[in-house]
C-alpha cells in the first residue's frame, strides 16, 4: 500500500476532510501545511517530508514504523480496528515474543536493567521511538509474567508505554495506566503499587486529561502507603493540578504546600531518569501548576530555578518551560501567548515531540479561544 493511499484511507476514517487533516497538523506542530499538500500526498504526486510522517503519526494515532513502511500498511489497515496495541501487529515482534516463552527470555537482573535504560532514554529521545522499543519489550515479558518480580517490571514498563502512546486525546494512554495498575498490584510490591499510581496520577494531572482518574491514582496511592517516596510525590503534584484545572484554587495551593514537603523528604538525585524528581523536575511541575493558578511571580521564579539545573541534554523539557510561559502569556491576555508556545513547540525536531507537549498546546489554544 503506497504511502498516499494509507493517509486517505486514515484519514476517511476519522471523517476528516483533507482540510481538516493539515489544519490538525498545524494546530499540533505549527506548521504552514495546506490542504493541497495533503491532495498532493494522497495522489502519489510528492510523498510527505520525515517531519511531515512524524506530524501524521500524532494526528492519526499510527505507529510511525508503519508510516515509514517498517510494518505492512495493508495489514495495519484490516488488523488496526481488532487491537489497542497497532504496533504489536508487526511479526518481528509476535516471533521475538514466542522466542521469549520457548527459550525463557532475559533473567529479572536483565529486566531491571532494561528499566533503567528506558527511564534515561525517555527523557531525550522522542515518544515515537521510545514507544516503538518498549512496544517490543512488552511482547517479552509478557510471556514471561510467572513471579511476582516480572510483574513489576511489566507494570513499569505499561507506564511508560502509557506515556507515549500517540493519541489525540490521552484515552488511549488511560487504558493502559489502568492496566499498569493492575500489573503493579499483581507483582504485589508496595514500591511499584504506589509509583506506578502517582506517575499515572502526575502525567494526567500536568496534560490535563482524565482529571476523574487523577484523583482515583493519587488516593489509591496515598491509601497504600504513608511513607515519604517519589510514588507519592507524583500522585500529590497530579492531584494539585486537577484541582486548579476544575478552578479549586484553595485545595490545588494546599497540595501544592504538602507536595513541597514529600518533595524535601523524598527527592532524587538522578538527574536524567523518568523515575526519578530532581529539583529541576519538580520545578517543571510547579512552573506549569502556578501558570495554571495565574500566579506569574512564582511560575517565573519556578522556571528559572528550573533552567538553571536543567541538562543541556533534555531540550524537550526547556520546551515545556517555555510553553509555560506561553500559557501565561494567553491566560493574561496577550494574544502573542498561542503564537510563543507555538513557536517553542516548533523550535523542537518532530521527532522529540510528546504526547504532553501537543495536549500542552491544546491547553494554549483553548485559553485564547475561551
Amino acid at each position: 500500500m503506497a504511502i498516499g493511499d494509507l493517509i486517505r484511507d486514515l484519514r476517511k476514517a476519522r471523517g476528516w476532510s483533507q482540510g481538516r487533516l493539515a489544519d490538525a497538523i498545524n494546530s499540533a506542530y505549527g506548521a504552514g501545511l495546506t490542504r493541497e499538500c495533503v491532495s498532493r500526498w494522497e495522489c502519489h504526486k510528492v510523498e510527505p517530508h520525515p517531519f511531515y510522517l512524524r506530524c501524521l503519526s500524532g494526528v492519526l494515532d499510527v505507529p510511525l514504523a508503519v508510516l515509514e513502511g517498517e510494518v505492512n500498511r495493508r495489514k495495519f489497515i484490516s488488523e488496526a480496528a481488532a487491537t489497542t496495541i497497532a504496533p504489536l501487529v508487526a511479526s518481528d515482534l509476535l516471533s521475538t515474543g514466542f522466542s521469549a516463552r520457548l527459550h525463557g527470555g532475559p533473567s529479572a537482573d536483565d529486566w531491571e536493567h532494561k528499566l533503567s535504560v528506558y527511564g534515561t532514554d525517555y527523557m531525550s529521545l522522542g515518544a515515537s521511538e521510545i514507544q516503538r522499543r518498549i512496544a517490543g519489550e512488552l511482547m517479552v515479558v509478557q510471556q514471561q509474567l510467572d513471579n511476582p518480580q516480572l510483574w513489576s517490571v511489566a507494570a513499569r514498563l505499561m507506564t511508560l508505554y502509557a506515556k507515549t502512546f500517540p493519541g489525540s486525546d490521552g484515552n488511549k494512554a488511560l487504558d493502559w495506566y489502568r492496566m499498569a495498575v493492575r500489573a503493579a498490584d499483581e507483582s504485589g510490591d508496595t514500591q511499584t503499587r504506589v509509583w506506578v499510581r502517582g506517575r499515572a496520577a502526575i502525567a494526567l494531572g500536568y496534560e490535563g486529561a482524565g482529571l476523574g482518574m487523577v484523583d482515583v491514582f493519587a488516593d489509591q496511592a496515598m491509601a497504600i502507603s504513608d511513607r515519604p517516596s517519589l510514588g507519592l510525590l507524583n500522585a500529590i503534584m497530579g492531584k494539585a493540578h486537577a484541582a486548579v484545572l476544575r478552578g479549586d484554587k484553595t485545595t490545588a495551593s494546599q497540595l501544592t504546600s504538602k507536595g513541597l514537603a514529600m518533595f524535601d523528604a523524598s527527592a532524587s538525585y538522578d538527574q536524567t531518569s523518568d523515575y526519578a524528581v530532581p529539583y529541576w523536575r519538580m520545578n517543571i511541575f510547579l512552573s506549569l501548576l502556578f501558570a495554571r493558578l495565574g500566579e506569574e511571580k512564582k511560575a517565573l521564579e519556578s522556571q528559572e530555578a528550573a533552567r538553571n539545573e536543567l541538562p543541556k541534554t533534555l531540550p524537550r523539557f526547556a520546551t515545556h518551560l517555555e510553553m509555560h510561559r506561553g500559557l501565561m502569556l494567553a491566560k493574561s491576555g496577550d494574544k502573542y501567548g498561542v503564537a510563543y508556545a507555538r513557536q517553542a513547540l516548533y523550535r523542537l525536531p518532530a521527532e522529540k515531540h510528546s504526547l504532553t507537549l501537543r495536549m500542552l498546546m491544546r491547553e494554549v489554544e483553548e485559553v485564547e479561544s475561551a
